[in-house]
């Protein structure tokens, strides 16, 4: 069992709309999440069987998936692949994959990264660079995590760069953890799961985001067969749903669905990145399923968005920071324009 720590206490993450909903209580429905970074057009669900949610999920179904999540992500088979409810749920396995010992964490990032390290007992230190002078960085280290793209700011490191770290950690048992939860919107070849046979490179992959099905709670690890053999004795039998795995498995191999919609969602990001620069918004950087900006009127933006019934990202490390997502709807671009304006004359 994993002790309590101070680790345990929980964090503010986007999507939380009841709270929203308190915080501004005349604000005019339906509010508008811009929080996540979830694309707002969801892959369309097919029609299922009603039998698929009265059984327990079979083990043909979830290896069907692991071989088309291998094929999607470039993995060598569906040996490296691990099915999860989501990887939230994978960060604190991952982080017990190797003794508690020192774990370099890149910072800014997901704050769940760091507090799951700590859960499995990591001394955790955030550590700005993982590029070509990462010799500091991941000194006396056992464990390294880095979300490539970055969540919130987007940014990208060197294949090269990332192995190396791999490399330096390999001596003392120790594994890289790389959350890619945003590369299908990525650069092609950028992703390190063509790595993972190295034998000490886990590459998390998130479904929910790119296919825009958060609630159905799945995602993978990529890794060499035996860290992905113990992360699955972790996980246990039932990981995932049979609902989750039949969508998955389709939207997975729905390639004409994944390059249309790649197409789109950088449409729309510059669209959204016109919104913001005519704001006078600073650019920090993103993907093109977030963009995040910097003014010193954030606190002051946030609320004003908030009153209009759009929720937008805060952040309680950096006060000049905002992370905005697209909205899923016409209307829904003309609100957001509508309450950029009156924000910028004074309203």
């Amino acid at each position: 069992m994993i002790p309590h720590n101070d680790a345990d206490e929980p964090l503010a993450h986007g999507g939380e709309l009841s709270a929203a909903r308190r915080l501004f209580p005349g604000a005019p429905e339906p509010f508008i999440d811009l929080s996540t970074g979830i694309n707002p057009n969801p892959y369309p669900l097919p029609q299922l069987p009603a039998e698929l949610f009265a059984r327990l999920p079979d083990s043909a179904s979830i290896a069907a998936l692991a071989a088309v999540a291998a094929h999607t992500y470039g993995a060598p088979s569906a040996e490296y692949v691990v099915v999860a409810p989501g990887t939230q749920i994978l960060l604190p396995l991952v982080a017990a994959l190797v003794r508690p010992g020192r774990a370099a964490v890149l910072a800014p990032t997901y704050s769940e990264h760091r507090r799951a390290a700590a859960l499995a007992g990591h001394k955790v230190d955030e550590v700005c660079d993982f590029g070509t002078g990462s010799d500091a960085a991941v000194a006396g280290a056992s464990l390294a995590i880095v979300a490539h793209p970055n969540n919130p700011d987007g940014r990208l490191f060197r294949r090269d760069d990332l192995i190396a770290v791999a490399k330096k950690l390999q001596p003392r048992g120790g594994v890289l953890v790389v959350d890619e939860a945003f590369m299908d919107v990525g650069p092609p070849g950028a992703s390190l799961v063509t790595a993972i046979s190295r034998g000490n490179i886990v590459v998390l992959r998130s479904f929910g985001k790119f296919f825009g099905l958060a609630g159905m709670r799945l995602g993978f690890a990529l890794a060499a067969p035996a860290l992905a053999a113990r992360l699955a004795a972790m996980l246990g039998p039932w990981a995932v749903s049979g609902p989750a795995a039949a969508v998955g498995a389709k939207a997975l191999a729905d390639t004409a669905w994944i390059g249309r919609t790649q197409t789109q969602l950088a449409q729309a990001s510059q669209r959204l990145d016109a919104m913001l620069t005519a704001s006078a918004l600073d650019f920090v950087g993103g993907t093109t399923l977030f963009r995040l900006v910097r003014t010193p009127a954030a606190k002051e933006l946030f609320h004003h968005l908030g009153r209009a019934g759009i929720l937008v990202r805060m952040f309680a490390d950096n006060a000049t920071w905002l992370r905005f997502g697209l909205p899923a709807r016409e209307d829904d671009w003309r609100r957001l324009q509508i309450a950029m304006d009156a924000f910028g004359a004074g309203g």
